[in-house]
């Protein structure tokens, strides 16, 4: 059975409040831009999470809501306030509990921008996978029989995205 993730950083956050957490910090006017962009990229290209594993911060929840208005049939979000800031392990361990054929996870970096280099068997050549930046989408695809057996070196790419790929 081939198992697709796309693993999404959240989009640009906004750091003009000074009193905003790292953890309530809203998207930027580039955030909220971006997120729909990756979003009508995602529909268009037919990658359709059944599943969306969101990280509980203020910025991956709004990058979540915008990708998904985008989306037909977009699931409700699983909120995990275990995946803010969540290491490549962490990530992991959550996906392999996961139950749709195609699942999306919202994170932060460094941990997404690590997962997403581990769990394929070979890189990115795109000069901007190994930064990750904001919004950054890679769609992966595993040949497993379910989630459960998810293990790093196990994936390939079948895309990646940028928001500036898409000017």
């Amino acid at each position: 059975m081939t198992l697709r993730l796309i693993l999404t950083r959240h989009a640009k956050s906004d750091w003009d409040n000074p009193l905003d957490s790292d953890h309530s910090r809203p998207l930027s006017a580039r955030g909220v831009d971006a997120a729909p962009r990756i979003g009508r990229w995602l529909s268009g290209k037919g990658y359709l999470p059944g599943q969306a594993l969101v990280s509980d911060a203020t910025r991956t929840r709004q990058t979540w809501d915008l990708i998904a208005a985008e989306l037909p049939d977009a699931p409700v979000p699983e909120v995990d306030r275990y995946l803010y800031l969540a290491g490549p392990d962490v990530l992991l361990g959550r996906l392999r509990r996961a139950t749709a054929p195609c699942v999306m996870l919202v994170a932060h970096n460094p941990g997404i921008g690590e997962f997403a280099a581990a769990v394929l068997q070979s890189p990115v050549a795109h000069d901007a996978f190994n930064r990750y930046p904001t919004c950054a989408t890679l769609v992966a695809e595993f040949d497993l029989p379910d989630w459960s057996s998810l293990d790093y070196k196990t994936g390939r790419a079948a895309d990646f995205i940028v928001p500036r790929d898409l000017d």
